[in-house]
C-alpha cells in the first residue's frame, strides 16, 4: 500500500486497523471483489438507466414513472447485493464473494423490490427535475436549487441508513425507517457528512458527463458506497451490535 501513499511502519495487514489504515486494508484486501460485485450492480441499473434517459429523450412524465418503477425495481437485488459486499467486508466476513452475492440474492430479492422501485422513482424525478432546470429559459431561483439540492441530500442519507438494515436483518419497513430516525437523531453530522459525500460525488458524475461514464467500471457505485458506509459503519454497529449478531449465529 505504499505505491500512493507513504507506507506506516506500524501498519499490519494482518491485523484489524483503524482510521486511515482500516480504509487501506479494506481497499487492499476487498477491491477486487467489490470490483466485481459493482459490475454486476452497473448491469442490473442498465434497465432504470435506459427507461429515464427514454424518458428525458421524449419529454414524457407518463413514460417515466413507469420506466423508473421497473427498473427500480429490477434494481434493487442488485443494490441489496452490492450494500451486502460492503458490509461483509466492513466486518471481515471470509465467505467467497460469488457464494455470498448468491445467498444475498436468495435473501434480499424479494425485500428489495419495493424499496429498489421507490429508489428509481425518485432517481427519475430528480434526473427530469434537473434537466427542466436545464431546459428552462430562466435559471431557477437559488431557495428552488436549495431546495432540490436538500432533498437529494435527504433522499442519499436515507438510503445510506435503510439499505444496510435490508441487507443485515429481517425486520420490518416501519422498524426500519424509526432506526433511521434515531440513528440520525444520534449521529446527525456524521449521517450527514456520509450524505454530502454521496451528493458531491454525484455531482461530479453529472457535471462532468459523458466523460465522468468512463469512470464508472472502475469506481461506480462501490466506492462511494463504501466510503459511507465505512464513515458510519463504527456507530452502526454499536448501535444495531452487527458484529456481536453475526458471531453469535456461527
Amino acid at each position: 500500500m505504499g505505491l500512493f501513499i507513504r507506507e506506516d511502519p506500524g501498519y499490519d495487514e494482518s491485523v484489524r486497523q483503524r482510521g486511515f489504515n482500516r480504509y487501506k486494508q479494506l481497499l487492499s484486501i476487498r477491491f477486487g471483489q467489490w470490483w466485481k460485485v459493482n459490475l454486476l450492480t452497473l448491469a442490473g441499473c442498465l434497465p432504470l438507466a435506459a427507461g429515464i434517459v427514454y424518458s428525458i429523450g421524449v419529454s414524457s412524465v407518463l413514460v417515466l414513472l413507469p420506466c423508473s418503477l421497473l427498473g427500480g425495481m429490477a434494481a434493487g437485488p442488485f443494490l441489496a447485493g452490492l450494500y451486502d459486499a460492503i458490509l461483509r467486508g466492513l466486518r471481515d466476513d471470509p465467505t467467497p464473494w460469488r457464494d455470498a452475492w448468491a445467498r444475498s440474492w436468495r435473501q434480499n430479492w424479494r425485500g428489495s423490490l419495493v424499496p429498489g422501485a421507490l429508489l428509481g422513482l425518485m432517481a427519475g424525478l430528480y434526473a427530469f427535475m434537473g434537466m427542466l432546470f436545464w431546459w428552462a429559459e430562466m435559471l431557477p431561483s437559488l431557495g428552488t436549487v436549495a431546495l432540490y439540492l436538500f432533498s437529494l441530500l435527504l433522499l442519499l442519507s436515507l438510503c445510506t441508513l435503510y439499505w444496510p438494515q435490508l441487507v443485515l436483518f429481517d425486520q420490518s419497513p416501519a422498524i426500519r425507517l424509526r432506526n433511521c430516525l434515531l440513528f440520525c437523531v444520534k449521529y446527525f453530522w456524521r449521517v450527514m457528512g456520509a450524505g454530502l459525500l454521496q451528493l458531491a460525488y454525484t455531482a461530479i458524475l453529472v457535471l462532468f458527463a459523458p466523460w465522468s461514464l468512463f469512470l464508472l467500471p472502475v469506481t461506480g457505485a462501490w466506492y462511494i458506497v463504501f466510503l459511507a458506509q465505512l464513515i458510519i459503519y463504527d456507530q452502526m454497529d454499536e448501535a444495531l451490535q452487527i458484529e456481536k449478531q453475526y458471531e453469535a449465529r456461527r
